[in-house]
């Protein structure tokens, strides 16, 4: 039996410790709120991040990190990219030597532009290879009710990855292993990016025909980029692409489709972020994103637009004009 360690008792990391335990790991959560780990381990909930949703019995919560760490064959990172470096220096060093390490992290630091594997290899100075990354589309709620989901587990070492797999796969949730760690990555916090952009045309009123092309042609930028990065095109067909991008731009669920839809209404981005509990990685990470792709010489007109509208008070009818004036191109380039 793994015995799994979840750093960080948000959505998404609480949903992943009850998988766990469905999985037949030892799981225990760590909050930093010593009420929610209380809450967890007493009334099997955590109100705060999956509202009306019971927890399996066998999750246990604590606030303190070395309880949390001590014995841990997976270490999952499960906390924003905003601040994570932080957070990894407060209790990084208590994490046991040779543990798999697990990066839950949809996003890019604005100072750095590093994704979430990359900067956990880099504070705990450890070998990049040892930190598995884990995306699909996995929206909490839903994981921790049961409902049929899947997700890749990606890491060049393969025995990681299949550590990880064995670790948190149950009867309704599959994970699938990928050696593309890049390719992963880059979808998961493309596509926080390229759902705003679809919250913004659904809040917009626009219909179902501009809602596929977002998605359509926002998975040519993320592959775009992914490949440039050096990841595998075909990765970015799979649940880490595709997958985890039709269900971030379509789903009322996800927090950066909410941020686009209620920007597309008429409220302002202060107003919405005030507004919420849990954070919208895309926000912040778009402008890192950008930027890594200006580095790259990629095109990301879509990725382009979002950023105008966050942060720089492009006005979102100016917005949809600049990208529907560009000028004509090909689909698909080297084909005949």
């Amino acid at each position: 039996m793994a015995r799994v360690a979840v750093m960080g008792s948000g959505s998404w990391g609480t949903a992943f410790g009850a998988l766990a335990v469905g999985a037949g790991s030892d799981t225990v959560l760590w909050s930093r709120r010593a009420e929610v780990a209380a809450e967890v381990n007493e009334q099997h909930a955590n109100a705060a991040y999956l509202p009306d949703q019971p927890l399996p019995e066998g999750l246990r919560a604590s606030a303190d990190p070395d309880e949390v760490l001590e014995g841990a064959d997976v270490v999952v990172v499960a906390v924003p990219s905003i601040g994570v470096e932080e957070q990894l220096a407060a209790w990084g060093d208590r994490i046991p030597a040779d543990a798999t390490l697990v990066s839950l992290i949809k996003g890019v630091d604005v100072a750095t532009r590093r994704f979430g594997s990359q900067t956990i290899a880099a504070t705990l100075d450890v070998d990049p290879d040892r930190v598995v990354v884990v995306s699909g589309p996995n929206l909490a709620r839903e994981c921790v009710a049961g409902l049929p989901a899947a997700t890749v587990a990606a890491s060049p070492d393969l025995d990681r990855a299949e550590q990880v797999q064995a670790a948190v796969m149950t009867r309704t949730f599959r994970v699938y292993t990928n050696p593309d760690k890049v390719g992963v990555e880059v979808g998961g916090a493309v596509k926080n990016v390229l759902a705003i952009a679809a919250g913004i045309a659904t809040g917009m009123g626009f219909g179902d025909n501009t809602l596929a092309a977002v998605i359509t042609r926002g998975l040519a930028e993320m592959q775009r980029l992914g490949v440039a990065l050096g990841g595998e095109a075909l990765t970015f067909s799979g649940l880490a692409g595709v997958g985890d991008l039709v269900a971030t731009c379509t789903s009322r669920q996800s927090r950066n489709q909410t941020v686009g839809r209620r920007l597309g209404g008429g409220e302002t981005l202060d107003q919405i972020v005030a507004d919420m509990n849990m954070v919208a990685e895309g926000v912040k990470s778009s402008r890192a994103i950008a930027a890594i792709a200006d580095e790259a010489g990629v095109e990301m007109p879509i990725v382009e637009g979002v950023v105008g509208v966050l942060h720089e008070g492009v006005a979102l009818p100016d917005m949809i004009e600049a990208l529907l004036s560009r000028d004509p191109k090909p689909e698909i380039y080297g084909m005949r």
